[in-house]
């Protein structure tokens, strides 16, 4: 029998077996110069990635900021992507980058505009906003979220980094390992550990409340 070129072409894990990836096909176009196959990307991704940059920033404009920065220099890149890893994992350790670089200009100013949680998934995806309850329900609500952006941009950048890909995003262990090119024990002993000083701050914080 014949193999497919997207057979051929799929990334393998560290098993040899093949990582069904749904983007590759869109990926190749893109990098024979079909500019429409990366708007079908950037359509797929940009939620997910803009979450990630918000949550490592906690700041709605640096973050949608940083999320154009990142889709531009990876549709720059493109033609490097070698298949290596799935789509995902290469975007996702672009944008982690971009934001990380962020940080560090960041760092000394104020950061404004943290927005709650609920407040950004209404703008990224259309869906309402907590508006069933009475005022001051929502009011507590978005409060209560925006403390806990708030704890989650006091983490260290490497703890931060892996709270958001596992609890947030809702990445495997893999995952996360291949984005950050560290060991799988590193992972979860880092996560182990944003999640213990997590919890520190928000019992200072939503105490307040």
């Amino acid at each position: 029998g014949t193999k497919t070129l997207s057979n051929m072409s799929n990334p393998l894990d560290e098993k040899g077996r093949i990582i069904a990836d749904g983007d590759l096909e869109f990926v190749r176009a893109c990098q024979k110069g079909d500019i429409n196959a990366f708007d079908v990307l950037v359509a797929r991704h940009q939620t997910k990635m803009f979450n990630v940059a918000y949550r490592m920033l906690g700041n709605y404009d640096e973050a949608a900021d940083v999320t154009q920065e990142a889709f531009v220099a990876a549709y720059k890149a493109i033609k490097t992507f070698k298949a290596e890893a799935k789509f995902s994992t290469w975007l996702y350790r672009i944008m982690l980058n971009h934001a990380k670089n962020r940080i560090r200009r960041m760092r000394g100013g104020k950061e404004q505009g943290i927005l709650s949680l609920a407040e950004t998934e209404n703008l990224d995806t259309g869906s309402k906003p907590l508006s069933d309850g009475n005022p001051y329900a929502i009011m507590e609500q978005k409060e209560r979220d925006a403390r806990v952006q708030q704890c989650i941009t006091s983490l260290n950048d490497e703890y931060r980094e892996v709270l958001i890909l596992r609890d947030i995003q809702g990445l495997s262990y893999e995952e996360i390992r291949d984005i950050l090119k560290i060991r799988e024990g590193t992972v979860k002993s880092r996560l182990a550990r944003a999640r213990h000083a997590l919890k520190d701050c928000l019992l200072k914080v939503i105490g307040d409340l």
